[in-house]
């Protein structure tokens, strides 16, 4: 084992009942390579950035080795998948290696993804292909850019093995960081066996872990539903702002932490259309991008079923309290839904207006099929000139403005004309209410024919550098700079990508 400089690990999961998991080694690979190193979250995390680019740390990432206190495992859960029920899944092919408190105390996991077989695998080869690795880091680490809760990605590796998926393809190893793998799926899977004493286990672990506010409330079972709930909500609202697809919201895909996980057929919308699906095992459209917050929903009540037995001893009584919960959702979604619009479109405060202004808005771009990021950033530019003068970025000037690259359409001219007046009834500083709409509408989102090119150069060309480039230029989605333009504009007519896969 592996000592200096590594992970200092305290396994909480694993002291849980042997039933919650199975005892995992990744299995090693043949000839590993370091891809990239997130620096700044192994700092977060205390982990050397040296000692991760070292051969132990390579070996560590790569499976062949196991770090100090590293008490690997891989865990069991069930779920919904597109609706349809499965009493057991789990972790087919990642080992989660144990959990490292970062410097203010906070518990996360970490995951070795594509680490070989489990007893869950289901007959795959517990391989990733290289592909799925580089569109997870590219895009969890831009959605954690975003503000968006998120899994993380520590480290990508390649394995120098190949994997059999349509034809053979370079392997690799995903290092994701999360504050916990506990799924829906996760009490789903002992309430499909009648376990009890596991869903009361399972929950005051999560109460501990993730909302310790909930233990003293008076029925902490109930609090803590609504907890979940209410972080669910603010969740998938984020996802809605920015128009991101998850494309497989499995109740198997959901963490009760409130984070976006398992990256596979996601995607950000280019052209503005409520009914977009990008998945292409989605064949029924049920994961589109308008359904999110519904599916969401359904998703959380199988939660809330799950939990029934500890929300009340009174059958009615429990069902009562989760219909309340689930209730609390909806509202706690549409709050924070309007919350952010308001704040997309620089308006003082969320009210029925700010609701009509933004659902003309999404009509109108629907109706002329606008693109959805570059709308809403060249809003951002506008509300800082007057109508009658040059449409410019306001203190940042031409160069810093995204007008070469897109232009609101005429459509537009009377819900401009609207939104304007509202802004000047506000009575704010338009530079400012400019400076605060730039703060939450970016310029560079992994737009799906960036991330296909970059996959397209590493796995066919072994060329990794539009990977970096494009990572790096992620880590700053805001801050537009004309010399990225290329990274910025939506896709050509022949660069529209319109299926993703899950790499499986």
């Amino acid at each position: 084992m592996t000592q200096a400089n590594g992970p200092k690990f305290d396994n909480s999961y694993r002291r849980l009942p042997d039933r919650f998991f199975s005892a995992q080694m990744p299995t090693p690979v043949k000839a590993p390579a370091l891809i990239r190193i997130n620096r700044g979250l192994a700092e977060q995390l205390g982990i050397s950035v040296a000692w991760l680019e070292s051969e132990d740390g390579l070996q560590v990432l790569a499976g062949n080795r196991l770090a100090a206190g590293s008490d690997p495992i891989a865990t069991v859960y069930a779920g919904h998948q597109f609706g349809g029920w499965n009493p057991r899944l789990g972790d087919g092919r990642a080992v989660l290696l144990g959990e490292v408190l970062d410097a203010e105390g906070r518990r996360y996991d970490i995951q070795l993804k594509g680490a070989g077989r489990t007893p869950y695998a289901r007959g795959g080869d517990g391989r990733s292909p290289l592909g799925p690795v580089l569109r997870e880091y590219i895009v969890s680490e831009a959605m954690a850019q975003l503000g968006v809760p998120t899994s993380r990605s520590l480290a990508a590796v390649t394995t120098g093995e190949s994997v059999m998926r349509e034809r053979p393809l370079p392997g690799g190893i995903l290092t994701r960081v999360a504050s916990s793998h506990i799924r829906i799926g996760t009490f789903q899977y002992f309430a499909g066996q009648g376990d009890l004493e596991a869903i009361r286990t399972l929950a005051d672990h999560v109460i501990q872990r993730h909302y310790p506010a909930t233990a003293g409330a008076a029925r902490p079972y109930v609090a803590l539903l609504e907890a979940v709930f209410d972080r669910q909500a603010k969740l998938i609202a984020q996802w809605q702002q920015l128009g991101f697809i998850h494309g497989v919201m499995n109740t198997d895909n959901m963490l009760v932490s409130g984070e976006t996980i398992d990256y596979g057929p996601c995607a950000f919308i280019d052209n503005y259309q409520p009914d977009t699906v990008f998945s292409s095992i989605d064949v029924n459209g049920r994961y589109a991008f308008a359904n999110q917050p519904g599916i969401a929903q359904w998703n959380l009540a199988w939660l809330a079923r799950a939990l029934l037995p500890l929300l009340d001893e009174d059958q009615d009584a429990a069902v009562k309290a989760a219909q309340q919960a689930l209730d609390g959702f909806v509202r706690s979604y549409e709050a924070a839904y309007g919350e952010l619009m308001r704040r997309k479109l620089g308006l003082n405060q969320h009210d029925a207006e700010s609701e009509k202004l933004a659902s003309t808005l999404l009509t109108l771009m629907a109706d002329s099929e606008a693109d959805y990021t570059l709308t809403f950033r060249r809003l951002a530019e506008v509300a800082a000139t007057p109508p009658a003068e040059p449409e410019t970025a306001g203190e940042g000037g031409a160069s810093d403005s995204v007008a070469s690259l897109y232009q609101l359409p005429e459509s537009f001219g009377s819900w401009l004309e609207q939104w304007r007046e509202r802004l000047e009834r506000d009575g704010r500083d338009p530079v400012e209410v400019s400076r605060g709409m730039l703060a939450i509408n970016p310029a560079f989102i992994p737009r799906n024919h960036l991330v296909e090119e970059v996959i397209r150069a590493a796995v066919d060309s072994g060329d990794l550098e539009p990977f970096h480039r494009l990572v790096d230029r992620l880590g700053q989605p805001y801050r537009y700079d004309a010399a990225d333009a290329r990274l910025a504009s939506p896709p050509r007519p022949e660069q529209v990508v319109a299926n993703t896969f899950c790499g499986t």
